[in-house]
């Protein structure tokens, strides 16, 4: 592994204008570093083709890595209180797959964050958030976003203590990602144990027809896979293969208690 960048105000398909522009700006002010993936060298040259890919998929990971930073401060802070377990979820995240001093930059940007929502206001950064994730929408892709949300639940999960603020502004972050809100509660119980964690992961009711728990998991099969995430990063990637099993462990928890196959 090689050092790449953080990401700056210049933040790949994110302009200087745009909200995440200037919340960058704010709260990096300097360009940080993290663990990216080595370039391949091809007779003490870089390899062309290679490199426009290596930069297309850095702007990429970049993106999503700073968007997942300005959405963790909105939700540790959505119900008042900055828990120590929240700030530990994002920065254990970064310390397993960067390093120590990834989690050091990253609890740094979250405080700068807290900053300035401080220093500007409830009504402003809420516009503002609204805005990030609309200009997200524009530019991740589906399953990307999916993943966001999915990261986001962890962190108002990791009290132990799920406030109805945190669900509510969870669920107006997935709204603005154009995303179904109703992910929101089926993440919320991923992991969950029981079979009626299970039918919420599929987003059903115990009464749905066995073609409809077929149909519900397949889909969910098909946006949570995580190939469709290779691009952000092999630590991302292992990331979403957690949350594939435990995807596919809800469906056997369902599959079994009906006898299906």
């Amino acid at each position: 592994m090689a050092y790449g960048k953080w990401i700056g105000a210049w933040l790949g398909w994110i302009s200087s204008q745009s909200v995440l522009g200037v919340l960058a700006g704010f709260a990096l002010g300097a360009v940080f570093d993290f663990f990216s993936d080595r370039r391949e060298e091809k007779d003490g040259q870089w390899d062309e083709p290679k490199e426009h890919l290596y930069r297309q998929q850095e702007g990429t990971r970049n993106s999503f890595l700073f968007s997942l930073m300005v959405l963790s401060a909105h939700i540790i802070q959505a119900d008042g209180k900055i828990m120590h377990s929240e700030m530990e979820t994002v920065r254990r995240f970064l310390r397993a797959n960067f390093g120590t001093n990834a989690a050091a930059q990253g609890n740094d940007i979250l405080l700068r964050l807290f900053d300035y929502r401080k220093r500007n206001g409830e009504v402003l950064w809420q516009q503002q958030i609204s805005e990030a994730c609309r200009e997200m929408s524009a530019n991740m892709e589906t399953e990307h976003r999916l993943q966001l949300i999915a990261f986001l639940c962890e962190i108002a999960k990791a009290d132990g203590n799920i406030d109805e603020k945190e669900v509510t502004a969870l669920r107006n972050v997935a709204i603005n990602l154009r995303l179904n809100a109703n992910i929101v509660e089926q993440m919320l119980h991923l992991g969950g144990q029981s079979l009626d964690d299970a039918y919420a992961v599929l987003g059903l009711s115990k009464d749905a027809t066995d073609d409809e728990v077929r149909k519900a998991y397949r889909k969910m099969a098909l946006q949570f896979h995580p190939d469709r995430v290779s691009t952000l990063g092999k630590d991302v990637k292992e990331a979403a293969q957690k949350k594939f099993q435990e995807i596919n462990n809800a469906k056997e928890r369902i599959y079994k208690a009906r006898g299906l196959k």
